[in-house]
């Protein structure tokens, strides 16, 4: 799998050859069922507590390209304008759906 990904380095300030660890997410819930949409404040722990680099986005276009017997898919999310692309077998592409919401989360390891 091949990805892409903008990140706000004057917010989270990453270098090459940094090792991070990152997680595709539908939701920041624990127990995995869907949020609300909304940020409700308090003391309710969530997947964005053990990250220290969190954007909410929107997945805008999914593609297949066939090159010499090989597919790839294409999979593209837009995070405020920061893009993500992921490229790879078209079976991962099949766990997405046009305009998911999705998390990204990172830390450096």
């Amino acid at each position: 799998m091949l990805m892409h990904l903008d990140i706000n380095t004057e917010i989270y300030p990453m270098y090459a050859g940094e090792k991070f660890m990152m997680v595709l997410a539908s939701t920041l819930n624990l127990d995995g069922t869907p949020d609300s949409g909304y940020f409700t404040p308090g003391n309710r722990k969530s997947l964005a507590d053990k990250f220290d680099y969190v954007m909410q986005g929107k997945l805008y276009r999914i593609s297949e390209e066939s090159k010499e017997k090989q597919v790839k898919a294409d999979i593209y999310v837009s995070f405020g304008g920061l893009l993500m692309m992921l490229k790879g077998d078209p079976s991962i592409a099949a766990r997405f759906e046009l305009d998911q919401k999705l998390f990204i989360l990172i830390r450096k390891v």
